[in-house]
């Protein structure tokens, strides 16, 4: 664990000018919406009692239930993971919120059940994933990597970490190697299970295509560096925040197109002014 210079004292005695440093708590959505809009980044995760939120989202909702469909599905005895088992887990897990009636609803249920049911009938699903909807938390360098994993399979004595994207476009091995959030589960399943573990895959099932990649370790050490960064810059705010900071300063916004969907749009006289809100579908695959 890091630990501040020492110093000299008059009497000549050695002693610290403070405690080791705690480790800093990092998970994939903090880092994204600090490098997103820092005004939203407090509104989520500092302000307490935390600002009202906008309604829920027609693809967050058609993403979830995708989500909670595969996951169940292999909670299903082997025998029993068919394409229609899991497509009838769309239906069974299914919500219509943020959607605009129940007919584009219904719609987009069978677009979702469809999707799985294609993904099953592609991808062997005989094995048991070492972990489903994992949380996978250890300390790494300066932080505390955690988050939440879709699946976790284990190939050839090595862990493989598995994300489902459901987005309207297709993804690429420059998607999978970029990606900061699979970077980090890889480093915290390593010392969450013990296990090797290089290999991250975004699995789009809009278009049946698994974007993956083989990280070194020069390739994660980069990834942590950045992550390093991030939780030091958001760290210090906090801290200075506490300590009597001007928020306005320490957290400013970033008007963009983001804008338009943000979550806390309500409460932002900049982000109202960046754009028009969009519907709650307005984001869901034509």
């Amino acid at each position: 664990m890091p630990v501040r210079t020492l110093y000299l004292v008059q009497d000549g005695q050695l002693g610290f000018d403070s405690m080791p440093r705690k480790l800093i708590k990092v998970t994939p959505s903090r880092l994204g919406v600090w490098n997103d809009c820092r005004r939203r980044f407090r509104m989520a995760y500092v302000d307490r009692p935390t600002p009202p939120r906008g309604g829920p989202w027609a693809h967050s909702t058609m993403g979830a239930v995708v989500h909670n469909a595969l996951k169940a599905l292999f909670d299903l005895p082997v025998e029993r993971r068919t394409p229609d088992s899991a497509a009838a887990l769309v239906g069974t897990h299914w919500k219509d919120d943020g959607f605009a009636d129940p007919k584009q609803a219904a719609e987009f249920r069978g677009r979702a059940a469809g999707w799985v049911h294609d993904y099953v009938k592609e991808t062997d699903v005989t094995d048991d994933p070492v972990g489903l909807e994992r949380w996978v938390s250890a300390p790494v360098g300066t932080i505390v990597a955690e988050g939440r994993v879709d699946r976790i399979d284990q190939r050839a004595g090595e862990l493989v970490i598995v994300d489902y994207k459901t987005g309207r476009h297709a993804l690429s091995t420059d998607d999978a190697r970029g990606s900061q959030a699979l970077a980090l589960y890889v480093l915290a399943a390593r010392r969450t299970l013990r296990r090797p573990c290089t290999r991250v895959e975004l699995h789009h099932l809009p278009t049946g295509t698994v974007a993956a990649w083989d990280h070194t370790e020069d390739s994660l050490a980069r990834h942590l560096t950045r992550a390093e960064e991030a939780a030091d810059e958001f760290q210090l705010a906090i801290d200075t925040h506490k300590a009597g900071g001007d928020p306005e300063v320490l957290f400013p916004p970033n008007p963009g197109r983001q804008c338009s969907w943000c979550d806390f749009r309500r409460n932002c006289a900049e982000g109202q002014a960046a754009g028009p809100a969009i519907d709650p579908w307005a984001m869901l695959s034509p």
